[in-house]
């Protein structure tokens, strides 16, 4: 079953337990994926599903920040209640140990030697992580390991 379909079937079982934040989350979900079918005329694949999923959390974890900053908290935990929903439809992700040996083993593929080749490694790094980490998180290990480098 494709990612696509267990999400529709999801939504499914939603309606039927009356679900209605976990059926808003997914409903926006299937409407964001069905909006870049549209727009790219193409089928969604899981890769397609996967990434609109990691659009959807990253811009969910900012608006927290800015109900949080605002005082608004009921509206950053709903928020938080979206980005749990659609978590679930994420790969497993990627442990510490695993992020810190796939940046290491890229820094030593690219030959990086400081932040310069930051790009280089970054570039490695997005297809083997895409869906699995944070690729924000994956940035700042990798400019860490790179700045703590010898030029």
């Amino acid at each position: 079953m494709s990612l696509k379909d267990r999400i529709t079937e999801d939504m499914k079982t939603a309606m039927r337990a009356r679900e209605a934040e976990r059926l808003s989350a997914i409903r926006l979900l299937l409407a964001a994926v069905k909006q870049r079918e549209v727009d790219d005329r193409v089928q969604a694949d899981d890769a397609l599903v996967t990434a609109v999923v990691e659009r959807l959390i990253k811009q969910r974890r900012d608006s927290v920040a800015q109900f949080e900053q605002a005082g608004r908290q009921d509206l950053a935990d709903r928020e938080r209640a979206e980005i749990h929903t659609l978590s679930v439809y994420l790969p497993t992700q990627a442990s510490t140990q695993e992020i810190a040996a796939a940046v290491a083993a890229a820094i030593a593929e690219s030959g990086a030697a400081g932040l310069q080749d930051m790009g280089k490694v970054m570039a490695l790094l997005k297809p083997r992580l895409a869906g699995r980490a944070d690729m924000a998180a994956v940035s700042a290990s990798v400019r860490a390991s790179l700045a703590a480098r010898p030029a």
